[in-house]
């Protein structure tokens, strides 16, 4: 029983894949719990399938073999990620997909986009392979090795022939827990005195062998206007990925990694919960919180207590800054207590003019995975 299944996790372990993301497809059921109990594996079970691309991207600069476990449908979700993230910096990802709506499809809302899907991916030049059934489970690792000397995603779309019909094994589940959660939040709302660049400039003062991942944008020019590194990554695109990408630079590395990322990406990719189940106690996100989306004109951005949101979360160190002097007396305090943390700066709107980063995509990946091998903690 479940040969397909085993053979596909021997086929990963072959290939060295470390860290695996996965959202949950009835036809692949057996497999997800295979990989998630195996300890060959850093297993990150996701809330969108778009936070996988970034976290794959994250764990692939810091020295890390990503690949992503899905159903089909979840693609839709991850198109733009893919190429603005993936494709633009190129960046290997493999992707096994239960390809849904082909086969003897039972839930007349996949067959839509399932049909549609391989010409989609034509139109993107997305490479992908198609398997049928068992016997050609060996394609798996082809499409792997393809991604990662290629430095390309390669999906690949596994019909549910494939698999065992009855596939269900023990159930492993862990149940929730009857717990009880009681806290005391006070906190004074004041009125920002610092501009987010104001903010990033005190940053890059205490800045040392950190990793730092910028958010999409303004940002992210900011940070190279106020202090360039090549242990800087800068996004240029994939709004909501920041954090992502920082968790999974954190879990495929010792070194401290440090997240600027703003409060319209945190609510975008509503990730934090993902942080604190992982908790990886080298990373510290820093929320630069300026109400609005910056980098497109600064339009109002849904109003939530970000802190709130990241204790809500789970996350338990976490600290708020409206001033210079609390910014300075937080980030002196931020590496008393083990991570996760979660800083929350609460700026004025608005960008400063700072010139573009003159770096590519692939220049600002590769000089990034330069600096994570040959500099020491």
């Amino acid at each position: 029983m479940y040969e397909p299944e085993r053979e596909v996790i021997e086929i990963l372990k072959r290939n060295e894949i470390d860290v695996v993301s996965t959202l949950p497809c009835e036809k692949i059921s057996a497999l997800l719990q295979l990989v998630a109990l195996d300890q060959a594996f850093c297993h990150v079970g996701l809330n969108r399938e778009e936070n996988g691309v970034g976290l794959s991207a994250g764990a692939f600069i810091a020295g890390g073999r990503p690949l992503m476990l899905i159903q089909s449908t979840g693609i839709g979700t991850m198109i733009n990620t893919i190429m603005s993230l993936t494709v633009t910096y190129r960046l290997p990802l493999p992707i096994i997909a239960s390809w849904r709506g082909v086969y003897e499809e039972q839930i007349e809302a996949q067959v839509p986009f399932g049909k549609a899907l391989p010409k989609l991916l034509d139109a993107l030049e997305l490479k992908y392979t198609i398997i049928e059934d068992a016997s050609q489970m060996g394609l798996v690792e082809e499409a792997i090795q393809d991604a990662f000397y290629n430095e390309r995603p390669h999906i690949t779309l596994i019909s549910p022939r494939t698999w065992e019909i009855e596939n269900a094994i023990e159930d492993h589940t862990v149940p929730h827990q009857k717990t009880t959660h009681k806290f005391v939040y006070e906190r004074v709302s004041k009125a920002p005195e610092m501009s987010r660049y104001d903010a990033i400039r005190i940053i890059s003062e205490y800045l040392t062998e950190e990793a730092v991942i910028a958010n999409i944008g303004v940002p992210s020019k900011e940070l190279c206007a106020a202090k360039d590194r090549d242990l800087n990554f800068y996004m240029l695109g994939s709004l909501g990925q920041a954090t992502p990408i920082g968790l999974g630079v954190s879990l495929k590395s010792k070194r401290e990694t440090m997240v600027l990322d703003g409060d319209g990406s945190l609510l975008m990719s509503n990730f934090l919960p993902i942080v604190a189940e992982k908790q990886p106690e080298n990373l510290s996100i820093v929320c630069l919180d300026n109400g609005t989306w910056g980098s497109t004109g600064d339009q109002p951005a849904p109003y939530m207590d970000m802190e709130l949101m990241a204790l809500s979360a789970g996350m338990e160190n976490t600290q708020k800054a409206n001033t210079e002097e609390e910014l300075r007396s937080a980030l002196e305090r931020l590496y008393e207590a083990a991570g996760p943390r979660f800083l929350h700066v609460v700026v004025k709107p608005g960008n400063v003019n700072v010139e573009n980063i003159k770096l590519r995509a692939p220049q600002i990946k590769r000089r990034f995975i330069a600096a994570m091998r040959h500099h020491t903690q």
